[in-house]
């Protein structure tokens, strides 16, 4: 990959990281069987946070942290409780209810969100392609819905899915602002934000749920997800966004909602009609279109991972 220019690298890069996260999905809902929802969320994201820790106690990721204002690290806190307490927290609750398919529909709604965001708080007001995306999106999910019976508790799910969907969303403008001003490496943003979440999704999941005795599968489950879907990926995501535009990472970041219910139809036997394929379709479009005309200074949708 040296032969190659930043930009075709950072594009890979961000490829890859996807194809990770929609596979999170899969190994999540099979973890869920035995490891209850906020314990299994806080122990991916500490052990993740874990492994970033000793490569971040390096004397020049060191030597930044000491130069970062107060408010910088109150900025990485919110970071931490907003995107890893609460959206991880959050998604992991509503996959132990919802079809992963579900979720990940809900979750893409977080690019409406922002859209609508910079429009109320930056007074960044929507193209007409803009809210021509908007509306595709809501006819995309209206399509979906209309055709999917919900089970037993699931608006338990989907309370969860919308606090998870809202967090997410502040999350985005908050990442990439702190991103974009360079103050810190994207190890340092990922390890101090991450730390501090986890830390406190892991203490909720004990206080809530307690520790099960797991097998050794489900340990593997866990530090798959903690070493590679996290810890690598959050790093190599935070890395991309230096390079390549707002939109160009919502784009990327959009093949999530094509890459996980490829997944669940093959190995969680998640089955959408015709139908709800056409929804889901129109709802990506929607996303799409809603990033597409977004300006420069707008941060792309960080999609939960899971």
């Amino acid at each position: 990959m040296r032969s190659l220019s930043p930009h075709t690298r950072a594009v890979l890069q961000a490829l890859l990281v996807t194809c990770l996260w929609a596979t999170s999905w899969v190994l999540i809902k099979f973890g869920l069987q035995q490891i209850p929802a906020l314990t299994f969320a806080g122990l991916r994201y500490t052990l993740a946070w874990l492994c970033l820790l000793p490569f971040a106690l390096r004397p020049a990721t060191r030597a930044s942290l000491r130069a970062l204002p107060r408010s910088g690290w109150l900025q990485l806190a919110l970071l931490g409780v907003v995107f890893y307490a609460l959206t991880q927290g959050a998604q992991f609750v509503a996959l132990r209810h919802l079809p992963a398919i579900t979720v990940n529909l809900l979750l893409n709604f977080t690019t409406l969100i922002v859209a609508l965001l910079g429009a109320a708080l930056l007074a960044e007001r929507p193209a007409p392609l803009q809210w021509l995306g908007m509306i595709i999106a809501l006819a995309g999910a209206a399509l979906y819905f209309y055709w999917f019976g919900p089970a037993a508790g699931a608006w338990i799910g989907y309370a969860a899915g919308l606090v998870g969907v809202l967090a997410n969303a502040v999350s985005a403008v908050m990442g990439r602002h702190i991103n974009r001003a360079r103050r810190l490496p994207p190890l340092a943003i990922t390890t101090v934000s991450m730390g501090l979440g986890a830390l406190l999704l892991l203490a909720a999941g004990l206080a809530l749920e307690g520790l099960p005795a797991l097998p050794l599968g489900a340990w593997a489950v866990i530090l798959w997800l903690a070493v590679v879907n996290t810890a690598f990926a959050f790093t190599l995501w935070n890395h991309t966004l230096r390079t390549l535009s707002a939109i160009e990472s919502s784009i990327i970041n959009s093949l999530l909602i094509v890459q996980i219910p490829l997944l669940a139809w093959i190995f969680l036997d998640e089955r959408p009609s015709p139908i709800q394929i056409s929804g889901l379709l129109l709802a990506g479009l929607g996303a799409l279109l809603v990033q597409w005309r977004r300006p420069a200074r707008s941060p792309p949708p960080r999609h939960s991972p899971g």
